[in-house]
C-alpha cells in the first residue's frame, strides 16, 4: 500500500495523486500545494515525511471573532504590530520548526515566528491589518500545526520566569573566581614587595567581593534555617547557615584586627558550589506542566444560539464562563461539553472516558441530562445549560480537599532525616571542645569553636542529594519518564503499593482487539456491511469499518439509524440489522456476555453472529506486573465494567487486586484508605477522572501518549510506551539513595580529617581553602559517576518521528 508524501500515512479508500505523488487525503494535498506554490518544499528534504495531517476545523475556532477573547490571547498589543504565543502539540521534528519559522512565506501579514521546541511553541509577531487573529490560527492548522487553545489560556496571568538564582549563581561565582585570585599571595606567603605593601588593601576587597555573596546569594540559607528553627526542625540548612555566619564573622574580625586573612575563599566558593547544586536540580523538563487541571481541557469559547426580536436564531461566539443557566450551547462533533446541560436536539453519543473512565461511548436521547467533560462524536447538538461552569460535576473534582493543600510537602527527604542528627553532632563537638580548650589553654577557645563549625559545614553532604537526583532527572528524562522535581525520586524508593488505572493506562488507546464469532458473511453480506458502516457516525461502526476490507463500497437504498439501537439499511432487496443484541434478534433475550461490547448482525432476518470489541493491552505488561509483584502490592481500579476481569486474572500475576466501576471519588478514597493502612502508594493514570487520585497518592504519574497535551495534575508523566519499563525505573531510583548514602560517608570521611585539625587548633586558612573544594568537588564527580554508570543500564528507547 502507497504512503502519504507528506504525512507517511497509509492511503487507503482516499487515495489522491498529484504531480506523480500519492497523498491520504485532500488536507495533505491542500499542505502540499500551499508549501509548494510558497517555494518551501525544502521542508520536504529536511526529513523524510515531516508532515502531520490537517484535521477538519471547518468553525472551530470562530470564537477568535470575540475582541475580549482575542485581546486575552495576545501577548502584545499595539498600532500595527500583535504577538501571540500558542502552544502546537504536533510539532515534532526539525522540519516543523523549519517551516513555522517561515510563516512569513506563507502569508505577508506574518513578520516573524520563534519556536521553542522543548515547550512545543510558537511565538508569532504578525500584523493584524494584513492578517487577523482567526485567519491565523486557521492557516497554521491547514499546514497541519493546529494549535491547543483551552480555557487556561484565558485565566492564565503573565507568568514571569523566576533568574533569581541564576543571577545569585553569577554573584557567587563572580566573587569567588576573584577572591580566589587574591588570596593566592597568602597561600603561599610570598613576601614581594608590592604585594607585602597591598596586602591590607587585597583583604579588603576580598571583604568586600563577600558582602553580596553572604547577604545577597546566601540568604535563602538564613531564611529557610530560621524557619526551620521557628518550626522546632533542624533541617540542613541549619549547620550550612551557621558555617557561613560563622566564616564571615571569624574572617571579618582577623582583617579588622590584622590577625590574617581569614576564610573569604572558602566562604565564597561554599556558597557558589551549594547554588550550583541547586541549579543542577532546577535544569529538568520544567517545560512539561505537572499541574493541569480542568481549564486545561476545556474550550475557551462556545458557540451560543440567539432568538432575536423577529424570532430568528443567530449564533455568537462567547466565552465560557459568560454561560449562564439556560443558555442554549451548539456542540458539533469533536468538541467537548464544558457544562452540565439538558439536549434539546441532536443525536448524542457521548465519549466519557476522559471523566469517568468508561470506555463505551453513550448514546442520550432529546430530555437526558448530559454531563461535562463529555466528548460528542457523531452530529451536531444543541443543549441547554443548567448550571454555571464552576458548578459542574467535572470541575467540582477540583473541590476536593486533597488539591488545596501541599500535602506531599510533609515528605521527610533522607538529608533532613540525616541533618537531624548531623546538627546535633556539630554542636555537641563544637561546645565539647571549646570546653575542653577553656580549661586546657582558653587563648584557643574561641579559635577551636568557629573551626569546628567552618570545617564541619556540610557543604558536600547538601551537594551529595542534588547533584544525584538532578543527575537521575536528566537520566529518566531521556528515558521517557519526565519528573516534576528530585524529590519525587526518593519517594520512588520508598513506594510499597502500586495502584493503576485501566482504560487508557494499561490498556493503548491507539489500538483495540476485535474478534468476530458466528456465521461466515458471504461476499454480498460483507459488502452491504461494510457500505452500511461507512454511513454511520457511532464510534464502534468507525472503528470496525476501518479493520473491514472495503469490499467495493454500495450505495445504499435504505439507510435508517435507530438512537441507542443501531443501524438498518438494505441494498439491491437485500437487508441488514447492526447494533445491539435486543435489537439485531428483536427479542427481549440479550446476549449471555453481557459485559462484552459487541455489534451484532442480522442478514435478511436471520441472525448471523457478532464483532466482539476487547481492550488491547500493552506489550509486557505480565512480565512487568510479575517484576513490579514480587515486593509490591498491585491494585487494578477502572471506570470499566468487569467484562475482561477474567482476560486480566489469566494474565497478571495472582497477587493483583481488581475493582471495577470506580467513579473518581471511589479511586480517590480508595488511595487514602491505603494511606491510613500505613501504604506508600504510587497511582498510574491517564485521565482527568484520575486527577484525585493522583494529588491525593505519594506519587502520582500520568501515563500519556503525547506528554505535552492531556495529562492532569501529577509529580511525573510517563510516556505510553515506555510504562512496561516501570520496574527498572524502581531499581534506579532505589541505586540512586544508594549512592547518597555512600556520598554522605566519603563527606563524612572529609570532616572527620578536618575535624582532627579543628579540635586541635590547627585549622589554617589553607587547610580550609584545601579540604572544604576538594570535598565539593569529589562528591560532585562520585555522585555524577554513579549514577551516569547507574544509568547506562536503561538503554534509551528509540522512537519513530
Amino acid at each position: 500500500m502507497n504512503s502519504c508524501f507528506h504525512c507517511g500515512e497509509e492511503c487507503k479508500e482516499d487515495h489522491i495523486v498529484f504531480q506523480e505523488k500519492d497523498f491520504c487525503c485532500t488536507g495533505c494535498k491542500t499542505v502540499f500545494e500551499i508549501l509548494n506554490e510558497s517555494d518551501l518544499t525544502y521542508y520536504y528534504d529536511i526529513q523524510e515525511k515531516p508532515g502531520i495531517s490537517p484535521g477538519a476545523s471547518e468553525g472551530k475556532f470562530d470564537f477568535l471573532d470575540n475582541e475580549e477573547i482575542t485581546e486575552k490571547l495576545l501577548e502584545f498589543n499595539e498600532n500595527n504590530t500583535q504577538i501571540v504565543n500558542f502552544l502546537i502539540p504536533s510539532m515534532h521534528c526539525s522540519s516543523c520548526i523549519w517551516v513555522l519559522e517561515n510563516l512569513g512565506k506563507l502569508h505577508k501579514g506574518v513578520k516573524s515566528a520563534q519556536v521553542d521546541f522543548p515547550k512545543k511553541t510558537v511565538r508569532i509577531s504578525f500584523s493584524s491589518e494584513k492578517i487577523s487573529l482567526k485567519e491565523l490560527v486557521y492557516l497554521l492548522s491547514r499546514i497541519g500545526y493546529e494549535p491547543y487553545i483551552s480555557l487556561k489560556d484565558y485565566d492564565e496571568k503573565d507568568h514571569r520566569v523566576d533568574r533569581s538564582l541564576i543571577y545569585k549563581l553569577g554573584v557567587a561565582g563572580f566573587a569567588f573566581g576573584n577572591v580566589m585570585f587574591l588570596s593566592f599571595p597568602e597561600y603561599f606567603e610570598v613576601k614581594e614587595f608590592w604585594l607585602e605593601q597591598f596586602k591590607h588593601l587585597f583583604r579588603w576587597l576580598m571583604f568586600a567581593f563577600s558582602l553580596p555573596v553572604v547577604f545577597y546569594s546566601g540568604a535563602d540559607y538564613f531564611i529557610s534555617a530560621y524557619k526551620g528553627l521557628r518550626a522546632k526542625i533542624l533541617n540542613i540548612d541549619v549547620p550550612i547557615a551557621l558555617g557561613i555566619a560563622v566564616l564571615f564573622i571569624r574572617s571579618t574580625t582577623e582583617i579588622i584586627l590584622d590577625l590574617g586573612t581569614g576564610f573569604f575563599d572558602s566562604l565564597t566558593g561554599l556558597v557558589f558550589f551549594l547554588l550550583l547544586g541547586k541549579f543542577f536540580q532546577q535544569k529538568t523538563y520544567s517545560y512539561l506542566s505537572f499541574e493541569r487541571d480542568y481549564k486545561s481541557y476545556f474550550p475557551m469559547a462556545v458557540t451560543r444560539l440567539k432568538i432575536n426580536a423577529s424570532k430568528e436564531i443567530t449564533e455568537e461566539q462567547v466565552q465560557v464562563y459568560n454561560i449562564k443557566p439556560g443558555d442554549r450551547i451548539l456542540i458539533r462533533n469533536g468538541e467537548l461539553i464544558p457544562i452540565d446541560s439538558v439536549l434539546m436536539k441532536g443525536r448524542a453519543n457521548i465519549d466519557y472516558s476522559f471523566v469517568t473512565g468508561e470506555a463505551e461511548a453513550v448514546r442520550k436521547e432529546s430530555g437526558e441530562t448530559l454531563y461535562a467533560g463529555g466528548r460528542q462524536q457523531g452530529g451536531i447538538l444543541e443543549i441547554k445549560a443548567i448550571k454555571a461552569i464552576d458548578q459542574s460535576y467535572l470541575t467540582k473534582l477540583w473541590s476536593n480537599e486533597v488539591f488545596k493543600k501541599d500535602r506531599k510537602g510533609q515528605f521527610q527527604s533522607l538529608i533532613n532525616q540525616i541533618s537531624k542528627r548531623f546538627t546535633a553532632g556539630v554542636l555537641s563537638i563544637a561546645f565539647l571542645s571549646t570546653l575542653f580548650w577553656l580549661i586546657y589553654d582558653p587563648s584557643i577557645a574561641l579559635n577551636v569553636f568557629t573551626a569546628v563549625l567552618i570545617i564541619a559545614c556540610p557543604c558536600a553532604i547538601a551537594l551529595a542529594t542534588p547533584f544525584t537526583l538532578g543527575n537521575l532527572l536528566r537520566i529518566y528524562g531521556r528515558n521517557k519518564f519526565y519528573l516534576k522535581k528530585a524529590g519525587v525520586i526518593e519517594q520512588i524508593a520508598k513506594i510499597d503499593c502500586l495502584v493503576f488505572d485501566k482504560t487508557g493506562t494499561i490498556t493503548s488507546n491507539k489500538k483495540t482487539e476485535v474478534f468476530y464469532e458466528g456465521l461466515k458473511l458471504n461476499a454480498e453480506e460483507e459488502q452491504l456491511l461494510s457500505s452500511s458502516l461507512r454511513a454511520s457516525g457511532h464510534p464502534l461502526s468507525r472503528q470496525l469499518y476501518q479493520i473491514l476490507d472495503k469490499n467495493n463500497i454500495l450505495s445504499l437504498d435504505e439507510f435508517n439509524e435507530h438512537t441507542g439501537k443501531g443501524i438498518s439499511s438494505g441494498s439491491k432487496g437485500s437487508k441488514m440489522k447492526i447494533g445491539s443484541s435486543s435489537f439485531v434478534k428483536e427479542s427481549e433475550t440479550e446476549t449471555k456476555e453481557l459485559n462484552k461490547t459487541a455489534v451484532h448482525i442480522s442478514s435478511n432476518e436471520e441472525y448471523k453472529g457478532c464483532y466482539i470489541f476487547k481492550n488491547s493491552y500493552r506489550e509486557g505488561l505480565a512480565h512487568l506486573f510479575k517484576e513490579l509483584g514480587e515486593n509490591k502490592q498491585l491494585f487494578i481500579l477502572s471506570g470499566d465494567n468487569d467484562g475482561e476481569k477474567e482476560k486480566l486474572e489469566n494474565m497478571l500475576p495472582l497477587n493483583t487486586k481488581f475493582y471495577f466501576n470506580q467513579k473518581p471519588d471511589d479511586k480517590l478514597n480508595f488511595i487514602k484508605k491505603l494511606q491510613e493502612e500505613g501504604k506508600s502508594v504510587m497511582m498510574i493514570g491517564d485521565g482527568l477522572n484520575d486527577a484525585g487520585a493522583l494529588a491525593q497518592s505519594n506519587v502520582g504519574i500520568a501515563v500519556s501518549e503525547n506528554i505535552n497535551v492531556f495529562s492532569p495534575a501529577c509529580d511525573g508523566i510517563l510516556e505510553a510506551s515506555n510504562l512496561t519499563r516501570l520496574s527498572e525505573y524502581f531499581k534506579l531510583s532505589e541505586k540512586g539513595i544508594k549512592i547518597i548514602k555512600w556520598s554522605f560517608v566519603l563527606s563524612l570521611c572529609y570532616n572527620v580529617v578536618g575535624l582532627a585539625f579543628a579540635v586541635t587548633g590547627n585549622l589554617m586558612p589553607v587547610i580550609a581553602a584545601i579540604l572544604m573544594p576538594l570535598s565539593s568537588i569529589s562528591i560532585v564527580a562520585f555522585t555524577s559517576l554513579a549514577t551516569n554508570l547507574a544509568g547506562k543500564k536503561l538503554k534509551p528507547v528509540l522512537t519513530k518521528t
